[in-house]
């Protein structure tokens, strides 16, 4: 059996990290994906993905990842029933993340040379 989720998109919202009764850290997000063909009118869709990240994994997604940035996960779908506020059996799928990158290119800070430029007095300096 195979049960294997990859996609690449960005967050919606900041990742929200809480702890379980035995301090195991887990985070919950969403990425939404872009199609990429166009629909009938010409525009193209968006799919949304409710995902959860594990311990270290998710540390790491809080740390690193905000809403707008571009992530890329691996990891498994996962179907979870539970009860809603009136009681109603609810059922939903999530990604259960097991691995995370980086989707974008670090924003570019800029290099230094170790070089400082002076101004120039008109004298030499030998």
């Amino acid at each position: 059996m195979l049960n294997f989720v990859a996609i690449a998109g960005r967050l919606t919202k900041d990742p929200e990290l809480r702890y379980t009764a035995n301090n195991t850290p887990v985070c919950t997000f969403s990425v939404a994906v872009e199609r990429d063909r166009k629909n009938a009118e010409g525009n193209r869709e968006t799919d949304f993905f409710s995902c959860v990240a594990w311990r270290q994994t998710g540390e790491f997604v809080k740390k690193y990842f905000s809403k707008g940035s571009q992530i890329i996960i691996t990891g498994r779908l996962s179907q979870r029933t539970y009860k809603d506020k009136d009681g109603n059996n609810r059922s939903t799928l999530e990604i259960i993340s097991q691995d995370v990158y980086f989707g974008g290119s670090k924003t570019e800070k800029p290099q230094s040379s170790g070089f400082t430029e002076i101004e120039d007095d008109g004298e030499l300096p030998f």
